[in-house]
């Protein structure tokens, strides 16, 4: 079996991080897969709180306006993008990305993943004795 080797680049470290580096990992990176990492504890309570304000908040905007510019030629290298940019909206992210994409001409596929939200079912853990751990 040959030796295939796997080019993966991550483009962020947390929300606000800076959007140069898709670029530079898109133009010279040579690679397959396009990360970004979101979920910093300080990021993941900016978007509970986004949320909480608007229901299609919740997730890092600046996700879609880092990858938009590059969509085409993500399209065209076959470069794979793996994000957990949605935060507490998954779905919002997805449909914010597919507007971006439609908007810019590029049909993409858009997969979301799905199942971590407790929210819903928190009388339910509540009522089994479960605390929060910092305010009881």
């Amino acid at each position: 079996m040959p030796d295939r080797k796997l080019r993966i680049g991550c483009a962020s470290g947390f929300w606000g991080d800076t959007p140069e580096a898709v670029g530079q990992l898109v133009n010279k990176g040579g690679i397959d897969y396009l990360v970004f990492d979101y979920l910093a504890e300080v990021t993941m309570s900016l978007m509970a709180r986004a949320r909480a304000k608007s229901p299609e908040a919740g997730f890092a905007p600046d996700f879609v306006r880092a990858l938009v510019p590059w969509l085409a030629e993500i399209k065209a290298k076959g470069i794979k993008v793996v994000a957990n940019a949605g935060g507490v909206n998954p779905r919002g992210c997805r449909d914010a990305l597919a507007r971006a994409a439609e908007a810019a001409g590029v049909d993409i596929s858009i997969g979301v993943v799905l199942g971590d939200d407790l929210l819903d079912r928190a009388d339910e853990i509540r009522a089994r004795g479960e605390t929060e751990m910092f305010s009881g």
